[in-house]
C-alpha cells in the first residue's frame, strides 16, 4: 500500500517526465529532416517511400509539430493515438527488416522493434492522460 501511495503522489511527474522521453527522439530526428530537408527526401526516394517530398513534409510534422504538442501534453489523448499510427507506418516503410539480410537486416529490426515498444508507451500515454503538468489539464481538455 506504501508503494502504490507513492506511485500515485509522484505519477504526474513521472507522466510529464513520460511525455518528454517518448518524444526525445522524434523531435531531434524530426529537426535533422527539418534542417536537412532535401537531403531527407533523397534519402526517402531511395528507400522508396511513396511521394518523398510529402512524405518529409509529413513526417516533419508530425515528428516536429506532435512531438512538441506532446511534450506540452495538448490534445494528448488524440495525438498519442495519431503519432502511434504514424509510427507503425513508418516502421514499416523504413525498417522492413524481413526484405533484407545480413547486418542491414539486425539494424533494421531492432529499429522496428524499437518503433513498436514506442507505440506501446505511446498507446499507455492515450490511457493515462497527459497527467496535471500539462495544456491539457491547464485548458481543460481531458
Amino acid at each position: 500500500m506504501t508503494s502504490l501511495a507513492k506511485a500515485e503522489w509522484g505519477r504526474d511527474g513521472i507522466l510529464l517526465v513520460s511525455r518528454v522521453l517518448l518524444m526525445l527522439l522524434f523531435l531531434i530526428f524530426g529537426l535533422t529532416k527539418l534542417t536537412g530537408f532535401d537531403e531527407t527526401v533523397t534519402l526517402f526516394a531511395h528507400m522508396d517511400v511513396p511521394f518523398p517530398t510529402l512524405a518529409t513534409l509529413i513526417a516533419i510534422a508530425a515528428e516536429v509539430g506532435i512531438g512538441i504538442a506532446l511534450v506540452a501534453g495538448l490534445f494528448t489523448r488524440p495525438l498519442a493515438v495519431l503519432m502511434a499510427v504514424y509510427t507503425c507506418a513508418t516502421s514499416v516503410l523504413g525498417h522492413h527488416y524481413w526484405s533484407l539480410a545480413g547486418s542491414e537486416r539486425f539494424l533494421a529490426e531492432i529499429a522496428f522493434y524499437k518503433n513498436i515498444c514506442i507505440v506501446g508507451g505511446l498507446l499507455l500515454l492515450y490511457l493515462t492522460g497527459p497527467g496535471r503538468y500539462s495544456l491539457d489539464q491547464k485548458l481543460r481538455f481531458l
